[in-house]
């Protein structure tokens, strides 16, 4: 096999979800859907900022194995008015004895994301002219809650 060398990144931008009251759905087929709607938020880094446009979300789904995969779908607005969809996958992995804390609302916040696997798979789509570079790179995120909502550090894939 050839060796193409190790996968390296470099930091993209963190963006914080600020979140409407989750809407269950109930469970389905394949588990428990939720909608976890973006109410609100930022994003910021080195070559992009702005803010986060209501209306988009994160189609939850909690598998019969209590893992969650994650799919979402944002618009970002950045801060000379351009419009960036963000759409991402990804699982979030609580061990069995995190799952107590993690359904509460405050101790949630207080647990080292390090003790859990959340990760995504950002990839972004433009018209904008100065952002059409977004639209040919893959990126890879690392999720944690924060009080209100959701944030992520994205990276980009060299």
């Amino acid at each position: 096999m050839r060796d193409v060398g190790e996968v390296r990144t470099t930091h993209l931008l963190d963006v914080v979800v600020d979140l409407n009251p989750p809407l269950d759905m109930g469970v389905g087929p394949f588990g428990r859907r939720i909608l976890f709607g973006a109410a609100s938020g930022s994003f910021e880094g080195p070559r992009l900022r702005g803010e986060v446009v209501p209306g988009g979300g994160d189609w939850t789904l909690f598998r019969p194995d209590r893992a969650m995969t994650v799919d979402v779908r944002l618009t970002l607005r950045t801060h000379d008015d351009a419009l960036i969809h963000m759409s991402y996958g990804g699982r979030w992995i609580v061990p069995p004895e995190l799952r107590t804390d993690i359904a509460d609302p405050v101790e949630s916040r207080r647990i080292d994301p390090a003790r859990y696997y959340f990760r995504t798979a950002p990839l972004f789509e433009t018209g904008a002219e100065q952002y059409a570079w977004l639209n040919d790179i893959v990126c890879v995120g690392s999720g944690y809650l924060i009080e209100g909502g959701v944030a992520y550090k994205v990276s980009q894939v060299l």
